[in-house]
C-alpha cells in the first residue's frame, strides 16, 4: 500500500472514530472528506500510517515488548529467577523471540 493510500485509510479511520466517540457535533474540520483534506494533513496522516505499519511489521519490536513486559513479572514472582527467565532480549534464542512475537500478535488479534 502506498503512503497516499495509507494516509487515506488513516483519515477515514479518524473520521469514523470522531463520529463514534466525539461528544456532540464535531467541528467540520474534524470530518472533512479526503478530497478536501489539506495537503499537510494528508502528508502527516501518511507518515503516521507508515510508522504504525512499520511497528506492526517488525516482529522484533513485538517480541522485544513481550520480553520486556515478562522480565519484571519473573522478579515479582521469584526471588531468584533463572537467568533464562530474565535474559536480555538480545540474548534470547531465536525460537523464543519468534514465540514472543506470536504472543504479541495473538493479543493484538484478541483485542480487535
Amino acid at each position: 500500500m502506498s503512503q497516499a493510500e495509507g494516509a487515506r485509510v488513516f483519515r477515514e479511520a479518524w473520521i469514523t472514530g470522531v463520529r463514534k466517540h466525539f461528544p456532540g457535533e464535531p467541528k467540520s474540520g474534524y470530518i472533512t472528506p479526503w478530497e478536501e483534506t489539506p495537503e499537510w494533513e494528508r502528508q502527516a496522516a501518511g507518515a503516521v500510517f507508515d510508522q504504525v505499519r512499520q511497528f506492526l511489521d517488525l516482529s522484533e519490536q513485538k517480541s522485544r515488548f513481550v520480553a520486556t513486559c515478562w522480565t519484571p513479572q519473573m522478579y515479582k514472582h521469584f526471588e531468584n529467577p533463572k537467568p533464562g527467565y530474565v535474559a536480555d532480549w538480545p540474548d534470547l534464542p531465536d525460537w523464543q523471540k519468534e514465540t514472543d512475537a506470536d504472543i504479541f500478535e495473538a493479543i493484538e488479534d484478541a483485542s480487535k
